[in-house]
């Protein structure tokens, strides 16, 4: 289960804002990641609601962003989403395709603090 070590590794950054800036509260959190990076989001928020009590992110909310998988045709060029890659571009019918987005990490997009 990574998603526990990627909710400490949250709170860590939380913590080192904190520091910078002050702030007492956090109410909600932004996180983005690729939809192929293996992700589970109901174990993130689990893991991020028990690392988090008795801290200062303690009952913050999580809001994800989705980054989809998109496929991308070397040959003419068209760009599709979707996490299965079929077997030839429906443009072009080149079996020339690659992956060109879906395995973003996680990233801290915004924090809501006081």
């Amino acid at each position: 289960m990574h998603e526990l070590a990627l909710a400490s590794s949250v709170l860590d950054i939380v913590e080192t804002y904190r520091a910078r800036h002050n702030f007492q509260k956090v109410h909600s959190l932004t996180l983005s990641f690729g939809e192929l990076g293996g992700i589970n989001k109901k174990s993130l928020q689990f893991a991020f609601q028990t690392l988090s009590e008795g801290t200062i992110a303690e009952g913050a909310r999580l809001i994800f962003v989705h980054m989809p998988a998109v496929v991308s045709c070397s040959t003419c060029g068209n760009t599709f989403q979707g996490a299965a890659v079929p077997s030839s571009c429906p443009a072009c019918g080149s079996e020339d395709l690659y992956l060109s987005a879906g395995f973003e990490p996680l990233k801290l997009l915004e924090l809501d603090v006081e």
